[in-house]
């Protein structure tokens, strides 16, 4: 008679050999919206006719066909003409163009229509609607200007009934004050935003949810009790999220009443959600990517075509799979441990995702 533990193994491999169907078949069509003369992406039509010599339409098959790509170089999102990267297909829609943090140079820019949306939406269904009520009005209590985590958050109050209150937050400024060694400024600006977060905590008290970033959520708490304030859930990211923040986070600046959900995203991938997490767990934050739509692994970062087993540490290979932008096998600047599949994301994970140790010069991140 098979265990309950045999069972469950059983379970979960006949899931992560249905999520992997569903994800080559995914590739699939993605492969043949961007390569399509009728709906493909100009970037990618160009490129497939002077630089692969093959048809990505007929040699991709499943999500491992699409190692036949060269590694995705993020140079070709820095600078424009953007419109090459807006799919013929969608070209009549509404365009955004939304920007990453522009720590290390010119900005990657990301051109979308409704990514953002159903990215957000999906990750609304993790949240616990007893922490995150329905109808309930959200602090944005981070980057704004061209990042697409302002709009993002704001959709997401939307999606679940409430409105969103946002903080003007210039990271490139921050990053600036960094640089030139005026730390003394840069917490006065830090400051500056608190207390525009303040002032929008005291004045609406339907507002009972909120993102913002592990520093200011850190500076946040030592001028306000949040649980009297009316927070019920926040979800939270940036490079500085850590075991070390997430115990202290939430035994120590939360309490067991406001509900701390850890995230890892960026402007290329969408985001990634954070498993509930176990006494076995010790604090380490693992995340799934959204699959089928973003797919991140953990490769060799001396051959970074192989995965490295799981437990093992590696770099962060990121691919998006979405009708707005196909990003094959690009890696990020962060490093992490490969996570196993669970019964919630039936696909790989990643854990304690951080900064990529090999590189020389160090990234500021500011307020994150």
């Amino acid at each position: 008679m098979p265990t309950a533990t045999s069972a469950s193994s059983v379970d979960l491999n006949s899931k992560v050999k249905a999520a992997q169907e569903r994800l080559d078949e995914h590739v699939r069509k993605i492969v043949q919206w961007h390569f399509s003369d009728e709906t493909g992406c100009p970037f990618w039509l160009e490129y497939a006719g002077k630089t692969l010599g093959w048809d990505p339409r007929k040699e991709v098959t499943c999500y491992a066909d699409l190692d036949k790509f060269p590694f995705f170089e993020d140079e070709w999102l820095r600078g424009g003409p953007v419109r090459r990267w807006v799919p013929k297909g969608l070209a009549h829609r509404p365009t955004y163009v939304f920007e990453t943090g522009g720590s290390t140079g010119v900005p990657k820019s990301r051109v979308q229509m409704d990514d953002f949306r159903i990215d957000y939406e999906q990750f609304s269904e993790t949240l616990p609607d007893e922490y995150f009520p329905k109808g309930a009005d959200w602090l944005m209590l981070g980057p704004s200007g061209p990042r697409r985590l302002r709009l993002a958050v704001e959709h997401l109050a939307q999606h679940r009934g409430g409105i969103a209150f946002s903080v003007d937050l210039d990271p490139r400024w921050v990053i600036k004050l960094v640089k030139w060694g005026e730390m003394q400024m840069m917490e006065r600006y830090k400051q500056h935003v608190v207390d525009q977060a303040l002032t929008i905590l005291r004045a609406h008290p339907n507002v009972k949810c909120m993102f913002t970033t592990p520093k200011l959520l850190e500076a946040l708490c030592e001028k306000i009790n949040l649980e009297k304030a009316g927070i019920t859930g926040i979800f939270c990211g940036g490079t500085e999220m850590t075991p070390q923040f997430h115990r202290f986070a939430v035994e120590e600046l939360l309490g067991p009443n406001i509900y701390f959900a850890p995230t890892y995203g960026n402007t290329l991938m969408g985001l990634a959600t954070n498993k509930a997490p176990t006494p076995e767990d010790n604090w380490a934050i693992i995340y799934y990517p959204p699959s089928p739509r973003a797919m991140i692994e953990v490769v060799n970062p001396d051959k970074p075509r192989e995965l490295v087993g799981y437990g093992e540490t590696g770099r962060v290979r990121l691919t998006t799979l979405t009708y707005e932008t196909f990003i094959p096998r690009f890696l990020e600047r962060d490093e992490c441990e490969r996570e196993r599949p669970c019964e919630q994301y039936p696909w790989d994970g990643v854990r304690n995702v951080r900064p990529f140790s090999r590189f020389k010069t160090s990234v500021v991140e500011g307020v994150y």
